[in-house]
């Protein structure tokens, strides 16, 4: 048997498809091999590129780029996802410009400059920082949150009024018994109007992420920080960082003091409070009478983080999410085997500003909830050495689609988690759906070949592996298109 025949055939067996002509034979061989590496980067090229400003959410940038997706869908032939016949999905999104890179300077007394920060070594300026200048003493108030029911405070027995506050992201607690309870102190946006309510004149967030998760308030100036000045804070007192930190988290006690060092902090931004994004929803109508009314959803977060001080390209998180489901729907559109089922694609916006666009979904549905199969969520698939598809343990009628494409046809490592219990915020968009109710799994890689570069400005496209990114796109056509044509499974 030549190897065109052989392959051929272990696709129908994949596909799960019987007595089928010749020509849809190699149709679904031919399909199979249009998806190329070669243009998955052409496309996160394209979405990376400086004529979209980073994506941010809400932005000129970002509503180019959804325009962009949505014409390539039109393209395709992949129908608009929305009632009125088009294919973006509008929603509530203020955003800020953040003009210059700013600065962060430690101070000696008397306001001589003692030592200034290097952007973006050192520091990034806040994506929702108020414009202007603010200095300051510096206080240390852990994890800054005021939680009476839970018998914690970082504010408590501190003065904070006028000074600059040095704070942790995240919760002084780890464990899984109380952590809903904590939940609403650990966003981002809890914590900034917290330090504004106790009177803090500006603030540093450790760890250098950019980040427009945050509220804009006025007047209040922050920076998001790396290691070397939190180092320098610490430096010349009696207390080790590490071992406070380490300390509050496991006893759960606050230990806020102040550092006896001045910083200066400045900030050029300009808020945009009215502003709107939109998710790009697309539409495959499934071809059985019947088995049409069902929906599988497939999603990924097409905006990044912006341009806060330089172009932050946003290329694996998560341009190549982004590629891998227009590539799929490209191949799913284009072969001669169609889906039974609906599928529904959605470039979420307003993933990183707070989930905006995966809330609005799950609050404005396309589809109704009781017809939808499941979601699957894409997020960073575009640097790795193998597969992981999270949840896929606690739904193995959904799992073997895709174990069995894999072991059949892609050859990657291929892992499955079981679904836990959400603690703590949601993180993806997959965990909007998920407390929704929804069936939902997250196709991640694993492994690294190149350094991640995590809301960075060198998270370009020389950050990405090509092959990972083509393997996902075909371990998506393959097992999508096979649970889509699934007699066997049911939405409930």
């Amino acid at each position: 048997m030549n190897s065109f025949r052989y392959w051929s055939l272990v696709l129908l067996s994949l596909i799960g498809l019987n007595g089928n002509s010749q020509n849809q034979e190699k149709d679904i061989l031919t399909t199979f091999h249009t998806i190329s590496s070669h243009d998955l980067l052409n496309d996160a090229a394209e979405l990376t590129s400086a004529r979209y400003g980073g994506r941010l959410s809400g932005s000129p940038g970002y509503q180019a780029a959804a325009e962009w997706v949505a014409n390539q869908l039109k393209i395709a032939g992949v129908k608009p996802g929305l009632s009125d016949g088009t294919y973006l999905q509008y929603f509530p999104n203020a955003y800020s410009d953040v003009l210059s890179t700013g600065s962060v300077i430690l101070l000696e007394g008397g306001n001589n400059m003692r030592k200034e920060y290097q952007f973006p070594k050192d520091y990034f300026p806040g994506s929702n920082s108020a414009s202007g200048n603010v200095s300051g003493e510096v206080v240390y108030v852990g994890f800054g949150i005021s939680a009476p029911e839970l018998d914690y405070d970082d504010y408590k027995n501190i003065d904070v009024k006028g000074k600059i506050l040095l704070m942790e992201t995240g919760l002084p607690f780890s464990g899984k018994d109380s952590l809903q309870q904590w939940e609403p102190y650990s966003y981002h946006r809890y914590k900034f109007q917290q330090a504004k309510n106790m009177g803090a004149a500006g603030l540093l967030y450790v760890g250098k992420i950019a980040n427009p998760n945050t509220s804009y308030i006025e007047g209040f100036v922050y920076a998001h920080i790396g290691e070397a000045i939190v180092e320098d804070l610490f430096n010349g007192t009696d207390r080790k960082y590490a071992e406070i930190h380490n300390d509050i988290k496991k006893n759960v006690q606050p230990n806020s003091f102040a550092l006896n060092k001045k910083v200066e902090i400045s900030a050029s931004t300009k808020h945009f409070p009215d502003s709107r994004s939109c998710n790009v929803i697309g539409i495959i109508e499934g071809s059985d009478s019947v088995l049409k009314s069902e929906a599988i959803i497939l999603g990924a977060h097409l905006d990044a983080v912006g341009s806060p001080g330089c172009l932050f390209p946003g290329a694996l998180d998560n341009a190549s999410g982004s590629v891998d489901i227009l590539a799929a729907a490209k191949a799913l559109v284009a072969s001669a085997v169609k889906p039974a089922r609906t599928i529904i694609f959605v470039f979420f916006g307003g993933e990183e500003c707070g989930l905006f666009g995966s809330t609005k979904l799950v609050e404005s549905p396309v589809w109704l909830k009781e017809k939808v199969l499941c979601m699957i969520n894409l997020d960073m698939v575009g640097n790795g050495t193998g597969f992981q598809l999270g949840n896929g343990k606690s739904f193995p009628e959904i799992l073997k689609h895709f174990t069995d494409a894999n072991e059949k046809y892609i050859h990657r490592d291929l892992s499955a988690s079981e679904s836990r219990v959400n603690y703590g915020r949601p993180r993806t968009d997959g965990a909007i759906f998920e407390k929704a109710g929804y069936k939902t799994l997250g196709l991640g890689t694993s492994g690294t070949v190149k350094p991640v570069y995590y809301h960075h400005p060198l998270d370009n496209t020389d950050a990405l592996t090509p092959e990972i990114m083509e393997d996902a796109a075909k371990l998506l056509y393959l097992g999508i298109l096979k649970l889509a044509n699934d007699q066997t499974i049911t939405t409930k």
